[in-house]
């Protein structure tokens, strides 16, 4: 990507960037990415601080009002412009500068939600942990943006666009969604999906800025040759520019390297992060493509009057729809509901409808409950003869010695204390006191008494010889 001069030239005649303001452009870069200045470190700190918070209370505007601040954006942009003009000196500022200024993020986040009483995630902080190939465009167009903002000096139109660029970038949103992770005791989904989104806006308006400030020329040995004597006074303060000194490191403070390698490092870099993100948009595609499916599919199945509640569950083998409805769903409708989801995604589909009582139905059960039953009509004494009889025929004839003494007859009758069972038997000689209690005990088990008297009325057979009416 070698652009020519005059097409460069050209460029910078079409975005109207002043000759003149180009020195003071690159020591306002230069600046930007000094790494002990108190007031950075404040803007850091009250950015990482409201970012937290926004997060945690899960308001979109206190995050866009750290999104404001934006102070992580001079030291990318820094890098941007060190990769450009080649300056190895810029490159080392700001790239400690965003490694001290992340961890310093992170860990200050980390202690505010330490110090919270709870550690639940929030769609703000959910919304940062998976991120895409969308992420990646944006914050391209948003680095393209701050570049050539910065590269205007705050002229044509570039004042009105600082506060779009701030919120497009997003950059310690996603710093502060890490240090909740680590707060919140280690939540790695949480970590890895917010560290991705970070990595992936740092890459990005580091590599536009890098374009940016190429197209425009802030290369040209005849920049430098202006702003290095500005550049060697503001370093001769620098504790990192005297203990570069010391080091081989110095020879090359004004060359990093050829145009190409810086290139292919940049290309290389969002390349590794291409992966990820390409996944993570394959993974949003299939899931916006089922719930548009799920959707159409619960309308087939049931009205929206009639739904009480739908959850959809996508995996990478099988959706699953699980729908509560207030009218019964025929089964051919729920199974043209599963071919339907078939069809648009491709996957193993399972259609789980279950109803419950309409409040209609919930009303008349209410009033049913409420509502005392009639009582029964009562009931005349011949069937209650007729039925206490046949509940004492049963047992009776079940436990009574028939073949050494045949029953005669049987009655029930009832006192104010117990039940009386009188029964008429035939025998030689009159049942036992013991088989007498055994009786009573079957009798009252049986019947399911708690108090039961039985009378045992004995009746000799006549004796052998004697007949009835017969002369002595």
């Amino acid at each position: 990507m070698d652009f020519s001069p005059a097409f460069r030239t050209r460029i910078e005649h079409l975005l109207a960037i002043d000759q003149e303001s180009k020195p003071k452009v690159y020591l306002q870069v230069f600046d930007s990415a000094e790494i002990f200045s108190l007031n950075y470190t404040l803007e850091l700190l009250l950015s990482a601080g409201i970012a937290t918070l926004g997060l945690v209370l899960d308001s979109p505007a206190v995050v866009i009002g750290a999104m404001l601040i934006s102070p992580l954006m001079g030291p990318i942009l820094a890098g941007g412009l060190a990769l450009a003009a080649a300056d190895l000196y810029l490159g080392l500022k700001s790239l400690l500068s965003i490694v001290l200024s992340s961890l310093f993020a992170i860990l200050f986040a980390a202690a505010l939600v330490w110090l919270l009483p709870f550690h639940s995630p929030t769609q703000e902080i959910l919304a940062r942990t998976h991120p895409n190939l969308l992420d990646l465009v944006v914050a391209l167009f948003s680095g393209l943006a701050g570049t050539i903002v910065v590269c205007r000096g705050g002229g044509g139109g570039g004042v009105t666009a600082l506060p779009g660029v701030a919120i497009a970038v997003a950059l310690m949103p996603p710093l502060c969604t890490v240090g909740f992770g680590v707060g919140g005791g280690f939540s790695w989904p949480i970590i890895t999906g917010a560290g991705l989104l970070f990595l992936t806006n740092l890459a990005a308006i580091m590599a536009s800025a890098f374009l940016a400030f190429y197209a425009v020329r802030m290369d040209a040995p005849e920049l430098r040759m202006k702003i290095d004597y500005s550049i060697l006074e503001h370093a001769g303060s620098d504790r990192l520019y005297r203990l570069l000194m010391n080091t081989r490191l110095a020879r090359a403070f004004g060359d990093i390297g050829k145009l190409r390698w810086r290139v292919l490092m940049l290309v290389a870099t969002l390349g590794a992060l291409f992966i990820p993100l390409r996944q993570s948009l394959y993974q949003l595609r299939e899931e916006t493509v089922a719930r548009t499916a799920a959707n159409e599919a619960a309308r087939l199945l049931a009205s929206p009057a009639m739904t009480l509640s739908q959850l959809l569950d996508v995996t990478p083998e099988r959706i699953i729809l699980r729908m509560i409805v207030t009218e019964t769903v025929p089964q051919d409708k729920i199974r043209e509901a599963e071919k339907l989801l078939l069809r648009r995604t491709g996957k193993e589909v399972t259609v789980a409808v279950r109803k419950v009582a309409s409040e209609e139905e919930l009303a008349r059960l209410r009033e049913r409950f409420r509502t005392p039953p009639a009582p029964a009509p009562p009931r005349d004494l011949d069937s209650t003869r007729t039925e206490l009889i046949a509940r004492l025929e049963q047992p009776l004839k079940e436990v009574w010695p028939a073949e050494s003494a045949p029953l005669l007859s049987y009655e029930v009758g009832f006192t104010s204390e117990d039940i009386v069972v009188r029964v008429r038997y035939k025998a030689e000689t009159p049942l036992d006191s013991t088989a007498e209690v055994m009786l009573t005990k079957v009798l009252q088990s049986r019947l399911n008494v708690s108090k039961l008297r039985l009378i045992l009325e004995h009746e000799a057979p006549p004796k052998a010889g004697v007949r009835k009416g017969a002369r002595k």
